[in-house]
């Protein structure tokens, strides 16, 4: 019999290794993204304390708190936005975590707090802990304790409780009139902009895909028509809902268009997006809380179940 003869027929070697993979792909998946049928659900924040606020155990001074952030992370860009245009270079700290693909966490760039990586400080804080570890973290540097893991409540603890130490005290970001209009905008950016392209891209069922895909779209739709006549979401007014929407866009075109299949329109089509994004882009020290090369490097280098071969594209 030829040596031709003996091989297993193509068709079944490449059935047994797209039943493989799809097997090993959906167990990183559920470690990864956990889902409900197949659609994308985000853990909640665990920690949830305020500045000023639980009985004075968190107070604002300066130099006593230190966030801890990966660039890539949107969710903490959002922080290092803040603190940027509120001007708390001084009062508040940056360490830097960076991804580890075979770790499956976050590595300090630098030993802070004797901890070498982010879940350590976490047990840190909470010896029992078992959750994910997660950025940003706003750590208290005199308690050794996290005061809180939740982007949306950190920005608001920034815009609010350091004017006193702040070089741009005078800027509010939440101001009282647009509160609604804020949170109502943020609700919806949230669900189909913010997380939406995260449930596009950890969907694990076509139909997941397909309705987080739209939903996504529907609403960057909107806010073009909305763009039409305001400078930006509450009129001329920069306030949070434009930092929280800012971090998804300026990510958009370079990896959320392909790596998380966004790619219905890229932003560079919707021409009053385009003028918004770089309108926030060219505020006083923005362009530094972020670096493409960075990010497209840990999104294609590191999620490893969604680009195994780790080439990261032009």
């Amino acid at each position: 019999m030829s040596k031709q003869n003996k091989s297993l027929p193509t068709s079944f070697l490449i059935v047994f290794a797209k039943f493989v993979w799809k097997s090993l792909w959906l167990a990183m998946m559920s470690q990864l993204a956990p889902s409900e049928k197949g659609s994308y659900q985000r853990p909640s924040s665990q920690f949830r304390h305020q500045i000023n606020g639980d009985n004075n155990i968190y107070t604002s001074e300066v130099d006593r708190y230190c966030l801890y952030v990966g660039i890539s992370c949107p969710w903490a860009h959002r922080t290092l936005m803040v603190r940027v245009l509120k001007g708390l270079e001084n009062v508040i700290d940056v360490n830097i975590v960076i991804p580890s693909v075979n770790q499956g966490g976050w590595e300090m760039q630098k030993i802070s707090e004797n901890c070498h990586n982010l879940r350590q400080l976490y047990q840190l804080s909470q010896p029992d802990y078992k959750g994910r570890c997660t950025v940003p973290v706003l750590w208290d540097k005199k308690t050794k304790t996290i005061v809180n893991n939740e982007s949306a409540e950190i920005i608001v603890i920034l815009n609010n409780q350091f004017n006193e130490y702040a070089k741009n005290p005078d800027l509010n970001l939440y101001p009282d009139e647009f509160k609604s209009e804020i949170d109502s905008w943020n609700e919806k950016i949230y669900h189909h902009v913010n997380n939406g392209v995260y449930r596009c891209g950890f969907a694990q069922t076509q139909e997941a895909y397909e309705e987080a895909c739209l939903g996504l779209f529907t609403v960057l739709d909107e806010i073009e028509a909305h763009l039409t006549h305001n400078r930006y979401l509450c009129n001329h007014q920069l306030t949070l809902a434009d930092i929280r929407l800012f971090t998804t866009l300026i990510r958009f075109d370079a990896v959320y268009y392909t790596l998380f299949k966004c790619s219905l329109r890229s932003i560079e089509s919707y021409p009053n997006l385009s003028r918004y994004m770089k309108d926030i882009d060219t505020l006083a020290g923005v362009k530094q809380t972020y670096d493409l090369k960075v990010i497209k490097k840990d999104y294609f280098g590191n999620l490893f179940p969604l680009n195994p071969s780790g080439i990261i594209p032009l």
